[in-house]
């Protein structure tokens, strides 16, 4: 991959480095908490991203914090977050609207990310008139063009409220608002645990479609191993807010594992059509 700056090392009190085609994000956020007093990432310098990287772990290991570090949504209470060599104001409150329109987020629960006493038309619509000055019949025509996008229909969407939408179509609102900002960045907070497997499956492969036709970059955070191997090109693992393993998607995936990253694979459920045939064989060899 062709970095866009020029590298620096770094001491070990400063961590995560995210490097993408279309610009560069850096991470140097040492973990300070009450409780857990643990640096957060790596003890150098690393390059974790492509087009596409996957912030993996278990429940708890800090990857949504990690995502609200970065938006400004978690100030940190050390280190920083720098954005093409550009370092962000900690507090989402201090950023310029112009740092905050090339990073936005879509979150793993639709129903608490919408507003439900507004219509469609004016949950998209709100984007596009705080980051491009977009009003009336331009805001409405920019609105329908990105329902269409998403695979809705202008026509039968625009007016609706959340409570008359699927939970897989709420989450299609919040990839069009998201994509509203016209941003460079969209990170992707556990998007498709809340849906079903078939709805699930639709909305990566609208995200991938998306991200071929605007070359938008994607942060995902996960626990689905099938997720990470289905469409990450980078993968970061994390346990107990630290960085545990990073690396390609094919390289991450080839054995021999890290310990952890191993433990999370081994974990994954895997569907056997002949489970019933062994269990009875294996239990046919102890009878004498």
């Amino acid at each position: 991959m062709k970095k866009l700056l020029k590298t620096t090392k770094f001491p070990p009190e400063f961590d995560t480095r995210i490097d993408m085609r279309r610009f560069k994000l850096e991470v140097l956020l040492p973990w300070i908490n009450q409780q857990v007093s643990k640096y957060l990432g790596f003890e150098d310098e690393v390059v974790i991203g492509y087009v596409e990287s996957q912030l993996q772990g278990e429940s708890g290991s800090g990857k949504s914090s990690t995502a609200r570090l970065i938006t400004g949504l978690l100030p940190a209470t050390a280190g920083q977050v720098l954005y093409d060599g550009e370092a962000l104001p900690a507090d989402f409150r201090q950023r310029s609207k112009e740092q905050l329109r090339r990073i936005q987020m879509i979150y793993q629960i639709p129903d608490t990310a919408l507003n439900p006493r507004q219509r469609i038309v004016d949950i998209i619509g709100r984007p596009l008139t705080f980051y491009l000055g977009l009003k009336g019949k331009a805001m409405r025509a920019r609105v329908a063009e990105l329902l269409e996008m998403i695979e809705l229909d202008p026509a039968t969407f625009m007016e609706r409220q959340p409570r008359e939408l699927s939970g897989g179509q709420k989450q299609r609102i919040c990839i069009a608002r998201a994509l509203a900002a016209d941003p460079q960045l969209i990170i992707c907070d556990e998007v498709t645990s809340a849906l079903d497997q078939l709805v699930a499956e639709g909305v990566l492969k609208l995200l991938n479609r998306i991200q071929q036709q605007l070359g938008v970059a994607y942060l995902f955070i996960t626990h689905d191993v099938a997720t990470v191997r289905a469409i990450a090109d980078e993968v970061v693992v994390m346990q107990r807010g630290r960085v545990v393993d990073r690396g390609s998607r094919s390289a991450i995936f080839t054995p021999p594992y890290q310990d952890y990253t191993g433990l999370l694979f081994s974990s994954e459920p895997e569907m056997d059509p002949d489970w019933l045939d062994h269990l009875l064989a294996e239990r046919a060899a102890l009878i004498p």
